[in-house]
This record gives C-alpha cells, sequence and structure tokens, in this order.
C-alpha cells in the first residue's frame, strides 16, 4: 500500500515509517527541513516537504503519493518541565487542525483508511477505576484537543465513507524520546521525583505505560488491518508512578528519588504535568490485542526500561565510571 505518514520525524512517526517500509509498503512521511528528510530516508521512506498545519502543503504530499492510507502520528507536545499556555496552544493546533488537514487530504487523494495518534487519559475515570474503550471521555486542558481530534476523524468518515481506526496510546518511553532522557538526567541528579498525592504525598496513581517500539508496531498493524474504532495500545501491566520512577533509577545506579506531595510539586511542574503523573490510568491492551493480534515486546516498564538502558550504553550516551553512570558529552 501507499502510506502517507504526518509526524514522521517524531518519536512515534519514525517507527511508523519504519515498520511500515519493512513490510513492504511504500511510505511518504511529511518533512519540513533536511534534517527530517534524512530521518524518513534512513527509515525507507520517501520525504516530502510540508506542515500539518499548512492545508494545502498536506493535500498536495499525499495526493503526490497517491496515499492508500493516512496516518496522523502529529503532535508537539511540550518538553519543558514546566510548559506555559502557549506550548500548550501549539499542541493543540496540531491535533485539531492537523487532523482537520489530514481528513481533506484523505478526500482529495483517495485513501480509503485513516489512523488517528491519541492518548488513554481522555478517558480516565474521576473515581481512578480501571476503564476501556467505552467508557465515557473526561478531558481535561491538555487532553481536550486530543478528543476533539478523534471526534473529527470520526465525523470525517462516518461522512466520507473511509475506515477510520483511532490509537489511544499510554505514556510513551524510548531512548531516543525526550522526556525520557530527561527523566534519566534528574534521577541521576536527584531531580525526579516521586509524586504522589496527600498531604505527605504517599498516594501514588496507577498508570499506563507503552514503550514506543510496541506503539510503532500498532500503528503499522492498524495501517495493514480491518478493524476499525477507537483501540488502547499500552502494555500489559499499569504501574505508579513511583514504580516507573524506581525501576528506571534502579538500572541507572541513581540516588533514592526523593518523594514529594503534589501540592508541592505544582510549582515546579504546572498542573497539566501534575495530572499525567497523579491521577490513575488504569486501561488494557485487551480489545486491541483481539482485533489485531497485537502483543506488546516489552510487556512491562521494567522489560522496557532494560532496553532503553541497554540501548544509551551500545550507542555510548550513557558511560559506566566508578562513580556510577554519567552522560557522555563527546
Amino acid at each position: 500500500m501507499n502510506v502517507f505518514v504526518a509526524g514522521a520525524t517524531g518519536v512515534l512517526g519514525r517507527r511508523v515509517v519504519d515498520e511500515c517500509a519493512d513490510r513492504g509498503h511504500d511510505v511518504v512521511g511529511l518533512t519540513r527541513d533536511d534534517e527530517g528528510d534524512e530521518v524518513v530516508r534512513e527509515r525507507g521512506g520517501e520525504p516530502r516537504r510540508g506542515d500539518v498545519l499548512d492545508r494545502s502543503s498536506v493535500v498536495d504530499a499525499a495526493v503526490e503519493a497517491d496515499a492508500d492510507v493516512v496516518v496522523h502520528a502529529a503532535t508537539a507536545i511540550p518538553t519543558d518541565t514546566n510548559p506555559d499556555e502557549k506550548d500548550w496552544e501549539l499542541n493543540d493546533r496540531v491535533r485539531r487542525e492537523g487532523a482537520e488537514n489530514l481528513v481533506a487530504a484523505v478526500g482529495e487523494a483517495g485513501a480509503d483508511r485513516f489512523v488517528q495518534q491519541s492518548i488513554v487519559w481522555v478517558a480516565r475515570q474521576p473515581d481512578g477505576g480501571q476503564f476501556d474503550e467505552d467508557a465515557e471521555p473526561h478531558p481535561d486542558r491538555s487532553t481536550r484537543s486530543a478528543l476533539e481530534a478523534e471526534k473529527t476523524v470520526e465525523d470525517a468518515a462516518d461522512e466520507g465513507g473511509f475506515d477510520a481506526v483511532v490509537l489511544r496510546g499510554g505514556n510513551f518511553y524510548a531512548h531516543d524520546a525526550a522526556h525520557t532522557r530527561s527523566f534519566a538526567e534528574d534521577l541521576l541528579s536527584r531531580d525526579l521525583p516521586v509524586v504522589g498525592r496527600g498531604l505527605l504525598g504517599r498516594k501514588d496513581a496507577t498508570l499506563s505505560f507503552v514503550h514506543a517500539d510496541d506503539a510503532g508496531r500498532a500503528f503499522a498493524d492498524a495501517v495493514e488491518g480491518e478493524p476499525t474504532g477507537t483501540f488502547h495500545v499500552v502494555d500489559d501491566e499499569p504501574v505508579t508512578w513511583a514504580t516507573f520512577v524506581n525501576e528506571f533509577g534502579e538500572r541507572l545506579d541513581a540516588p533514592s528519588p526523593r518523594r514529594v506531595p503534589a501540592w508541592l510539586a505544582r510549582f515546579a511542574v504546572g498542573d497539566n504535568v501534575l495530572r499525567l503523573i497523579t491521577r490513575p490510568m488504569p486501561t488494557t491492551n485487551d480489545r486491541f490485542g483481539e482485533a489485531f493480534g497485537w502483543e506488546p515486546e516489552y510487556p512491562t516498564v521494567r522489560d522496557g526500561l532494560d532496553a532503553v538502558v541497554e540501548r544509551w550504553r551500545e550507542d555510548g550516551v550513557l558511560r559506566e565510571t566508578e562513580d556510577g553512570y554519567v552522560w557522555n558529552t563527546d
């Protein structure tokens, strides 16, 4: 098939390009500069210049690619520890306007399938309980635009007659993800705390994670498959933020992280980030696995973090010394 990927240079998108190309599909990835062109080529795709916020460039690129399937993997999630409103507004535009522009591209290119990236925490429940794809969404400031993008795609599919798949991912992590690298750096300098609710921060939230490699395979499966609808793409075992931080720290031989109550951490990270790590979002991959035959290569964060740290060591960016691990800046 001819697969057109928006967000082809991101942590998720470059894996979608790689997976689809490896499976024999012709992949065109939307890029904005020479560096992005190289990223797409290295993964077996053909770069095409454009901007997901520029409808004409997106439509032209999809038409030129003669796209059978369009993938919206673009985001602009803030990487700053305490992002401001402008940072979130850009991400909102990429989600909302990006979905609108790519839906238009589907019609112009004559594609018959659309795969939309979203996030599981749009549907986390007020009581912190387990939820699935049928649960009522409860969006907040940072997730509202993701839910709106889902609706844009679903409505257009109903009107336009193409198949739509919405994949809600868990918390992404990977060796080449900016957040994962930042977490590791902060763990080694003892600047990444375990944040919990309650007066002393002892109430931990159970979260759903997924390694970006597994998410990339899930998107490629959705590109090739026939089922439609909304699916959750997460690993097999929800864990608390405390577990994630402590497991990561152990693999880095980092000092034990401090525990900080959410009310105090708010001053450092802001409300949106704080909600992400202190409000439960336990869900499963059961529906997606049954529909597409998908299983995570890294079923738990323990497996995935082993791979992350090992990759850093192999690449030489993380070096072991007598005093522990240090980042290699050479």
